[in-house]
């Protein structure tokens, strides 16, 4: 195999290779790669071929970056209105977006929002989430086909981290879905399906929102929803404007706070940091209805909210509140997540997933899990034992039992 490498201005290095028959371990690597192996957690188990060459662009900069590839297949994650707040508030790592091109064409395919930053010594480059993201995934270009080279897009940019002058360490990439706008997620091949410790809980529904709640009628939420509405000026909202949904996320942050001091719990979603990014987002896009922030208000005050996104016919709830005890005869929680949904659908979303963690109220509301991929790999030889640890720990998730029992050992309790 032949690789070019030129750096440009400093913001930006260009990697050029052919894609042709080898393994996923690194070993056949003729230029800027150590004479050691790549360990690549879950990695593909055979060969790639391709015949079309692929150049990654590493930008350090996200508005620049943007402009690339703008119509585009992504999740609501990797939407301007997320990313571009993301890169804003979280501004303590450092930017690397890589944008991946044919190298014939000059055609972008695709795009890899990502940061790097040290930890513990070790640098580690990794998608811009710092668990604020429900998932991870690249940005496709509609026009192109990335899933017929999926592993040379992998592959490729495994080899273009390793060229950079930034001698990276590690390479993490993890949340990631199995398909990105319906079509597959090109770096999920360097994986195993499933891998991650969290998945998503997707809530599928028709067209009939009675027939959904039929389904749910156990939980009782038409009684919920009487109950709440015996109190003076009790209603269901959904903010249209910037100051009322801001108003809203005051008392969001209030009263999860409460709750997290109460279960014991840090809690950290309105320091300064996350409260900007946060506020950012239902800003850029509470006026079409990408960002949502609802509630269950009434004369005493705001007694439940919920924030999630859209994209597409798909909601994601990100966050829940309520006001405690005095109102738990309402389950105000559940009520503002099922109000919201019903909202959304008379929209014409039909697809609502409840976040990652499998607490049992998604099952009630009829989540089904959907697998996530991680994938961890070494890019020097300082990155080895990391990669080690990550890949132990993704086979243990393959035994439920097993994984609690040495999570108990090590007092970590289960995942």
């Amino acid at each position: 195999m032949k690789a070019i490498a030129s750096v440009g201005s400093g913001n930006s290095l260009t990697i050029s290779r052919s894609a042709t028959k080898h393994d996923l371990s690194g070993n056949t690597q003729e230029s800027y790669a150590p004479p050691m192996s790549v360990v690549g957690v879950e990695q593909l188990d055979g060969l790639v071929s391709g015949t079309s060459d692929i150049a990654i662009d590493f930008v350090r900069d996200w508005r620049e970056a943007a402009s690339r590839l703008t119509a585009a297949d992504r999740t609501a994650f990797q939407h301007g209105y997320w990313l571009g707040p993301w890169y804003q508030a979280f501004d303590d790592v450092a930017p690397l977006i890589a944008v991946i091109s044919d190298a014939a064409t000059g055609k972008d395919i695709a795009m890899v929002p990502m940061i790097s930053h040290v930890r513990r010594g070790i640098r580690i480059v990794e998608f811009a989430d710092l668990g604020v993201s429900d998932n991870n995934a690249p940005i496709l270009s509609p026009g192109a086909t990335p899933g017929a080279a999926a592993g040379a897009i992998g592959k490729a940019l495994v080899e273009g981290l390793r060229a950079l002058p930034d001698r990276f360490d590690l390479l993490r990439l993890r949340k990631m879905p199995v398909e990105v706008g319906g079509r597959p997620n090109p770096l999920v091949s360097m994986g195993r399906i499933g891998s991650s410790s969290l998945n998503g809980n997707l809530v599928l529904m028709g067209d009939d929102y009675a027939d959904y709640q039929a389904s749910i009628k156990r939980m009782q939420m038409p009684r919920s929803w009487r109950v709440f509405t015996r109190h003076a000026g009790a209603r269901f909202e959904i903010a249209t404007d910037v100051a009322r949904a801001h108003e809203l996320m005051d008392v969001m942050d209030v009263q999860q706070q409460a709750r997290m001091r109460k279960l014991g719990s840090p809690f950290v979603l309105n320091d300064a940091a996350h409260a900007r990014f946060y506020r950012e987002v239902v800003r850029r896009g509470i006026a079409e209805r990408y960002a949502v922030v609802s509630a269950l208000v009434c004369d005493d005050g705001v007694v439940a909210t919920a924030l999630g996104v859209t994209h597409g016919a798909t909601y994601y709830l990100l966050r829940i509140s309520h006001g405690g005890d005095p109102w738990a005869n309402c389950s105000p929680g559940l009520l503002v997540a099922e109000r919201t949904m019903a909202a959304l659908h008379a929209e014409g979303v039909r697809r609502f997933d409840l976040s990652i963690g499998n607490q049992d109220y998604k099952r009630r509301f009829g989540a089904e899990r959907v697998p996530l991929t991680d994938v961890s790999v070494a890019l020097t030889w300082r990155g080895l034992p990391y990669a080690w640890r990550d890949h132990a720990a993704q086979g243990l998730r393959r035994y439920p039992a097993v994984a609690a029992l040495a999570a108990r050992a090590m007092g970590k309790g289960t995942r």
